[in-house]
């Protein structure tokens, strides 16, 4: 992959470890056990953190707008987290999280100019985000998708958004986080705006899946089948043996998965331009940025990423395909 495209996805792979530590540093699960949920395991917490800046919702906006959970588990965690804390307790705690982790990480360059620059240039793509959605290709426009030439209408499933319904651009998660106040440390506005940026593309891969003619559970099988990860690694969104099976069936009726569950020519194909779409729908906030501005950014990052990768606390394999697509 070339042009603008990889150079969406650069920022993508360098900024989306700098967002996660919100969910494995030890100062987060400390800071949740202090608001007072439960860190035997991360999930409650995860809940809290991600869906805070959408106000108290119920468990159906949240499957919506995070889209790859099955709804019984976001059930187990959604609204009752909003009982434990309230979304703007849970937003302060989870920028003390932050500060914590960033000092520990790195140590006192968070006060070092460096972060303020990289911040300075990661919030100005931010803003552009905020300021509208972004200018990729319509459904309709995109060969072999749902809605594109060549391809039938599939069916739905599994509370799976309609074209009209899907959080395109910065709908969702992407809305909800650039309306919140600006920190002024550098090193919280530099992980508000990785945060911003994150969602942003989430909304607009979740615009390039529906497109695609994927259900929540089908965006998993099908990713999975193209090796973005194992596919036990996807039992962490909560689907059973028996959905992940009818969704399995599904594809390939599609011809998009063979008998032994690896994608077929086809349904890599559709992957391929799953991902594509979705770095369309990325593209405009480093479009504002201008490319001297985003080659400065990656020069700043590359530092901070090499310390969260090399801390151990992120997964080696996750599902989001970093690394492999």
């Amino acid at each position: 992959m070339t042009g603008e495209p990889a150079r969406v996805r650069q920022m993508w792979h360098l900024l989306e470890p700098l967002h996660a530590v919100l969910y494995y540093a030890p100062a987060a699960f400390e800071e949740a056990a202090a608001l007072g949920y439960d860190t035997e395991e991360r999930w409650a917490s995860y809940f809290a953190w991600r869906a805070a800046p959408l106000g108290a919702v119920g468990a159906a906006e949240v499957v919506r707008t995070f889209h790859s959970f099955a709804p019984a588990m976001v059930d187990e965690y959604v609204p009752d987290g909003w009982a434990t804390a309230a979304p703007d307790a849970v937003l302060a705690a989870r920028l003390r999280a932050v500060d914590r982790a960033y000092r520990a990480l790195f140590g006192d360059r968070v006060e070092g100019p460096e972060f303020a620059e990289a911040a300075a240039l990661a919030r100005r793509a931010a803003e552009a985000a905020g300021r509208g959605a972004p200018g990729g290709l319509g459904v309709a426009e995109i060969p072999g998708v749902l809605g594109g030439p060549g391809v039938a209408e599939a069916p739905g499933g599994h509370g799976g958004l309609g074209a009209a319904e899907v959080p395109g651009g910065l709908g969702g998660l992407g809305a909800a986080n650039s309306t919140l106040p600006w920190p002024d440390a550098p090193h919280l506005t530099l992980w508000q705006a990785a945060t911003v940026l994150r969602e942003h593309r989430g909304d607009g891969h979740i615009a390039a899946l529906t497109g695609a003619g994927l259900d929540p559970v089908e965006a998993l099988v099908s990713f999975a089948a193209v090796g973005a990860a194992a596919p036990a690694v996807f039992a962490s969104r909560g689907w059973s043996a028996d959905e992940w099976g009818a969704a399995r069936r599904r594809l390939q009726e599609r011809g998009l998965l063979a008998a032994d569950g690896t994608a077929t020519d086809a349904g890599r194909e559709l992957r391929a331009k799953v991902e594509l779409r979705t770095d369309e729908e990325a593209a405009a906030p480093w479009r504002a940025l201008g490319e001297p501005g985003r080659e400065r950014l990656v020069e700043l990052l590359g530092e901070p990423w090499l310390a969260v990768i090399g801390s151990g606390l992120l997964p080696s394999e996750n599902t989001l395909g970093i690394g492999k697509v």
